[in-house]
């Protein structure tokens, strides 16, 4: 998410569910208030997308389709006092699913999408999965948040070794460091996130 500062992640038992629908209905009156909903749920839609799908760029790019689809369909939302986030999910669901369809069509599918596409065409068992993912998904929003929150040289680390999967000999090249202080590096920033997570500080600058 480009510019700005991060969007604030919004528990369940924080989040105030008459303003949430407020938000809706101003968004549905003025399009260009969508915007609002967009920073708000920017985190948990990429984190749910994320456990689904194991390819970034197909994680980015589903995750800005749930966002156009919710914009283009908000007029219809119907308010029935769930998260507004469930909604997200159902679209994003679909959208996986439609995905992981297309990739069986084509021979490209691996078995973890096979399945993911059997669960998310029962209703019942998608809704159960939407539930209970909802916390973890805004968990790992939290941590996504609080990796914008570390120090650059661990902070790069991180993004390598973790959401780029790369070795720590690969880290060490491109950073021009040793292998030693880069597994030094990854250590304090784990260290540093566990303890943030532990504590719930928001992070609100860069130490």
């Amino acid at each position: 998410m480009a510019g700005g500062e991060p969007a604030q992640i919004i528990r369940p038992r924080e989040f105030d569910g008459a303003d949430e629908r407020r938000l809706v209905e101003a968004a549905q009156s003025d399009p260009a208030r969508f915007a609002e909903l967009y920073e708000r749920y920017f985190e948990v839609v990429y984190a749910y997308i994320s456990r689904r799908v194991n390819d970034r760029g197909e994680v980015e790019d589903l995750t800005a389709d749930v966002f156009r689809k919710a914009l283009g369909s908000l007029s219809r939302f119907k308010w029935t006092g769930a998260p507004f986030a469930a909604w997200l999910f159902r679209i994003a669901s679909n959208l996986i699913a439609d995905r992981a369809k297309r990739k069986t069509r084509e021979g490209n599918a691996t078995i973890d999408e096979a399945e993911s596409t059997r669960s998310l065409r029962n209703p019942k068992s998608s809704k159960q999965i939407q539930q209970l993912d909802l916390e973890e998904c805004e968990r790992r929003a939290r941590v996504f948040k609080l990796v914008e929150g570390l120090a650059e040289d661990q902070r790069r680390v991180v993004v390598m070794r973790f959401a780029e999967e790369k070795s720590i000999r690969a880290i060490a090249e491109e950073m021009g460091r040793s292998e030693g202080a880069i597994k030094q590096l990854q250590f304090r920033a784990l260290e540093h996130l566990r303890a943030k997570l532990a504590s719930n500080t928001p992070v609100n600058e860069r130490r």
